[in-house]
């Protein structure tokens, strides 16, 4: 194994790597830190793929760390006989698909260009597309595999690679172990096999995906709707601000919403247009309320009822909502029992829930979707963290046909309501959240109302998530020293009374082993910590619960204080 140093050197006289890599590269020297910090590592690959950001190096995003990646993707592949001729019963060929960030339709053609030298079948997309359509396209088109480029709702200077297997979830821990393995076996220059890009589209080694295949998910996405009873009765004139956050959902979300009977779709106009330097936001998450600044403008102009953002890669789903003369940014899980109520509700009531129903989120997510399964006779499951997990339990029960999934969903605004696909849709969230606001709005009550009657019906919780984020070059040894820190001392106390632990990295029944811990507290209350998987972040998750609103807060406010002085021990 070469010294960073070594490998910094190995990529100045490398007559693989082009002039301009190497200007960057011989403007470092003299900088051993930085030269460090991109030449120390390998850009991990785990389940989540890659990201980092676009610099040169081995420990950061651009084309020759992608075509690396995608060479070992190609080694499993291969093994598992799913190239050209192969013997997979699981599939044949890769599906790519790319957002609007910088370079993302460069370093989705790198990975074509890799794939089809190596004698794999190639259908990418001829421009960007939401991330859920990658999961249904690697399905559709039969495909063993999918790569989507992409770093979702990360600052301008990401760029990130998903990794995909045949049943349309991103790869499970197996097989991503495997393609780390056959990275490390080869050379980043000599041993990557690479063609023209156009010399393989031209062989047929590369097929173009278009038109006809948004048709077909726009169609499937369309079966997930529960009913047209309220859409047709206020529908119409129900005023929606959309945003797509200079992203891929630019198209589709309001094609579906006017397919669906919208009449008075609102897009923010700046936002409109899809740029990977994200221009008219500080960061491109509609998790984050300055993210909404400028659609709860168009929202006071237009005086409308619900504001909706899907991130640039269009999995995730926010939503604003009025509330007298203001608007309310809600939380991934308020827009999950929101749905999730409307969704079980309305299928009763119009008789077309399914024999055996199930719900599934994951382990960090609102205790009080538990609840509203609990009195409305629906199965819950609860998984890790990751939308990966949540597409393995509706696989599970596809195949055996015992159990029927109904919805899904992670506190990060991730939702799906169809077996379609089996990652995130915003597409289907966004369908899904205007179906719901016709639906109090049918009933004279807007949606922040429909939620406090919620609370009224099943209880009162809150939630807060935050991030504790650590810098430099070192920033995973200090996170990994925050994880041993709070196991070798346990609390017993945080804010309230510890009633149980889990670690997810001893052996749990049913969980794959997770850098989690997870804490049951007095009065129906929880805290989660885990380090995130592809930011230097560790985060934390509050879920409170209490007799009134006023109590469900106060418990939370407690929480809070105690896990952040947690992290500082």
């Amino acid at each position: 194994m070469r010294s960073f140093m070594d490998e910094y050197r190995y990529w100045l006289e490398s007559d693989a790597v082009d002039e301009a890599t190497k200007d960057e590269l011989k403007a470092l020297e003299g900088d051993e830190a930085e030269i460090e910090g991109r030449f120390k590592a390998m850009l991990s690959f785990g389940t989540a793929g890659l990201r980092g950001t676009m610099k040169a190096g081995i420990g950061n995003m651009n084309v020759y760390t992608v075509r690396y990646a995608t060479q070992g993707f190609a080694n499993l592949i291969i093994e598992k006989g799913g190239q050209i001729g192969g013997d997979s019963k699981e599939g044949c060929g890769v599906a790519i698909a790319h957002d609007s960030r910088n370079n993302s339709r460069l370093y989705a053609e790198e990975a074509a260009s890799v794939m089809a030298a190596n004698g794999i079948k190639v259908y990418i997309f001829d421009d960007m597309r939401p991330t859920p359509e990658l999961s249904f396209a690697v399905r559709e088109t039969g495909s063993i595999a999918g790569i989507n480029i992409t770093a979702s709702h990360n600052p301008k200077e990401y760029n990130g690679y998903k990794a995909y297997w045949a049943d349309g979830a991103q790869l499970g821990p197996e097989h991503a172990d495997i393609v780390s393995a056959e990275i490390a076996k080869i050379d980043i220059f000599n041993d990557v096999r690479i063609m023209d890009y156009q010399e393989a589209v031209d062989k047929g080694l590369v097929e173009i995906l278009g038109a006809e295949m948004d048709e077909t998910y726009i169609s499937r996405v369309m079966e997930t709707s529960i009913t047209r009873k309220y859409i047709d009765q206020v529908g119409p004139e129900m005023k929606i601000v959309f945003t797509p956050f200079h992203g891929a959902g630019y198209k589709l979300v309001p094609e579906i919403l006017k397919r669906q009977g919208y009449g008075a779709i609102i897009p923010v106009e700046e936002q409109m247009i899809p740029d990977g330097n994200f221009p008219t936001v500080k960061s491109p998450n509609p998790e984050n309320t300055e993210g909404f600044a400028l659609a709860i403008e168009y929202a006071k102009k237009n005086d409308a009822e619900l504001v909706i953002g899907v991130d640039p890669d269009s999995d995730r789903c926010g939503a604003v909502v009025k509330n007298g003369d203001e608007y309310k940014v809600l939380s991934g899980n308020q827009i999950a029992c929101l749905m999730l109520d409307y969704i079980i509700t309305m299928r009763k009531e119009l008789g077309t829930m399914p024999s055996n129903p199930f719900v599934c989120k994951s382990i960090v997510s609102t205790v009080m979707a538990n609840r509203i399964c609990e009195m409305n006779d629906v199965k819950m499951y609860e998984v890790l963290t990751g939308f990966k997990f949540i597409g393995d339990k509706i696989k599970e029960h596809d195949e055996t046909g015992d159990e029927n999934f109904i919805f899904g969903f992670e506190e990060s605004i991730g939702f799906l309501g169809g077996i379609y696909a089996r990652d995130k849709d915003a597409v289907f969230a966004a369908m899904m959240m205007a179906e719901v606001g016709c639906w109090y709005k049918a009933r004279g009550m807007s949606v922040y109302e429909g939620l406090q009657a919620l609370y009224e019906k099943y209880g009162f919780y809150v939630e807060n998530t935050e991030s504790a984020v650590f810098e430099g070059y070192d920033a995973q040894d200090k996170m990994k020293a925050v994880m041993s820190n709070i196991r070798a001392d346990q609390p017993s106390e945080i804010g309230l009374k510890v009633t149980g632990v889990r670690d997810y990295m001893t052996d749990i029944p049913g969980f794959t082993k997770s850098n989690v811990l997870f804490y049951d507290l007095e009065g129906g209350c929880a805290v989660a910590v885990r380090p995130s998987g592809t930011e230097p972040k560790v985060k934390t998750y509050v879920m409170a619960k209490g007799g009134t609103a006023a109590e469900a807060e106060a418990n939370r406010a407690a929480i809070r204080e105690a896990v952040d002085k947690l992290l500082e021990a």
